[in-house]
């Protein structure tokens, strides 16, 4: 019988360790805490009340001796149908991903449910041992990660030598770094259409910005045929940006703009602008620098190297190279530059808004200083891409989306709003706010709603509480209330926005939550 309730609690713990598997890896495998800190703000996602119960029946099990064995096999039958089901309708935005970390973590999650027979014989205390491993699964996960961590250690230093050989035998490639608060992926991108006109670039690709993703862009990617390649660099706290910087060894540096995306783990603001800076003070001698100078944090910064800068802007005409007469459409966007000698060149793209404006004229400096002439340069802006759900304009049914989707911050949502301002017809936001700002969370988050009632004729927030502070300041500007919705799911706004049959409408979506924050109904 004993051996029966085992193959009945398989599936039921197969589905809740992928389930928690994939909030380990959304989390990056626990670095800095994040997967227990996940844990003990959502102890009812992490302890689940069923399993508890039927740790409670296994309890007066072992007194009555196996009355009840048939019961909890049943009832982990339904529960695994019923976590199946929930799980299959839930809203996930990044599914797991079944990589070579992902299936040695699974051997060790099997190997330590395995040894959990080993004292019980498969006899009426199996059921309860196996019971309390499954109530606390998530620890399970937790364990099988520390158990890993050797393993995953040499892993990393196998794959990281393999890469730093293989830079030093290309001794012709040139690496430019791009780091900052925001904008790091449309910088990079940016800049690789424009160089592409006339070299052969690497970026790397999507937001491959950790250690993890440049050895792996290193060594599956980069060839001997690149001129460039171009580094993007994440981090949530100091002494990272370095490390990657000591691994890929930039000869050039640009800082996006420095704010307070990550205060959270990065604990200050000088923190964070210390942290930024690391990769411009990495540079050597021969090296250069490409840095904003409408950006406080950068100009009050005492940089503590002496490679050549290039200070671009927009607001300030002291920067060596600026924009002006910017005229945005639905189209895209229309502007001059002015160089350092007093030449003046117009520019055409695609892409909208402020932010891009700056990441275009980084990647013009970078450009120019690659001795890549006006017509390249103008080329190279009219073919970018627009980055995919960065203010990416997408027809669809009646109306347009403003596709902004991908982590929103107190920067570029306001420029996102002056974006949708600009546009003819109902304007409309979806949000679910923004996270990871420290303390300065439900200010930013409350100050976006004042900005959102000025601009948007419908607001549909996702996340009762995650919004509260952006519906505050919608209330407290006297936003009706009858133009507010507030939903779980944000499949469920095109419902309401079908239902309102809103014509020739520009709907902005700001931000795009991983699935670890979902609010659950």
């Amino acid at each position: 019988m004993t051996l029966i309730a085992y193959l009945f609690t398989i599936p039921y713990i197969y589905i809740i360790s992928k389930h928690n598997l994939h909030i380990l890896q959304q989390n990056f495998y626990n670095e800095n805490n994040r997967y227990i800190k996940w844990g003990l703000k959502n102890i009812k996602e992490v302890i689940n009340i069923y399993d508890v119960l039927i740790l409670i029946v296994n309890i007066l099990n072992i007194f009555i001796k196996n009355k009840y064995l048939i019961l909890i096999n049943i009832v982990y039958m339904i529960l695994f149908i019923y976590k199946n089901n929930y799980l299959k309708k839930e809203q996930v935005k990044i599914p797991l991903k079944v990589t070579s970390r992902i299936k040695r973590l699974s051997i060790t999650i099997i190997v330590l449910y395995l040894l959990s027979l080993i004292p019980s014989n498969f006899n009426i205390y199996y059921v309860f041992i196996i019971n309390i491993l499954i109530t606390l699964n998530f620890l399970v996960i937790y364990l099988s990660n520390i158990i890993n961590i050797p393993i995953e250690k040499y892993v990393f230093h196998y794959y990281k030598s393999k890469a730093i050989k293989k830079l030093k035998n290309m001794p012709h490639l040139e690496v430019i770094g791009i780091t900052g608060s925001y904008g790091k992926t449309s910088s990079k991108n940016i800049l690789n259409d424009i160089l592409s006109v006339k070299y052969n670039v690497l970026p790397s690709p999507k937001n491959y910005n950790t250690q993890y993703g440049l050895i792996m862009t290193i060594n599956n990617y980069l060839d001997k045929y690149n001129d460039y390649f171009i580094a993007e660099m994440g981090a949530f706290k100091r002494g990272r940006i370095k490390l990657l910087c000591d691994l890929v060894k930039p000869k050039y540096g640009i800082l996006t703009i420095i704010g307070e995306a990550h205060l959270e783990t990065f604990k200050s603001r000088e923190n964070i602008q210390k942290g930024k800076f690391e990769l411009i003070e990495s540079l050597p001698k021969d090296g250069l620098g490409i840095l904003n100078r409408d950006d406080s944090y950068q100009v009050n910064y005492k940089l503590k190297n002496n490679c050549p800068i290039i200070w671009i802007g927009i607001d300030n005409k002291e920067a060596d190279i600026y924009a002006s007469d910017i005229k945005i459409d639905k189209d895209g966007m229309n502007f001059n530059v002015h160089f350092k000698d007093k030449r003046v060149v117009n520019f055409k793209t695609k892409l909208l808004g402020k932010p891009n404006i700056y990441n275009i004229l980084s990647g013009i400096a970078f450009g120019e200083y690659a001795k890549m002439s006006d017509e390249e340069l103008q080329r190279g802006v009219s073919l970018i891409k627009p980055i995919e759900h960065r203010l990416e304009m997408k027809k669809f049914n009646n109306y347009t989306i403003i596709d902004d989707a991908y982590n929103s911050n107190p920067v570029g949502s306001s420029m996102a709003l002056e974006v949708l301002s600009l546009m003819d017809g109902k304007k409309v936001v979806v949000t679910p706010g923004m996270i990871e700002l420290g303390n300065d969370e439900y200010r930013q988050n409350y100050e976006f709603g004042s900005k959102i009632s000025e601009v948007a004729d419908l607001v549909i927030l996702v996340g009762k509480k995650q919004t509260k502070p952006i519906l505050e300041g919608l209330k407290d500007k006297n936003y009706p209330d009858n133009k507010i919705k507030i939903i779980n799911d944000v499949k469920e706004a095109f419902t309401i926005i079908d239902n309102l049959k809103l014509q020739d409408a520009y709907i902005l979506l700001e931000n795009d939550l991983p699935d670890i924050f979902n609010e659950r109904k």
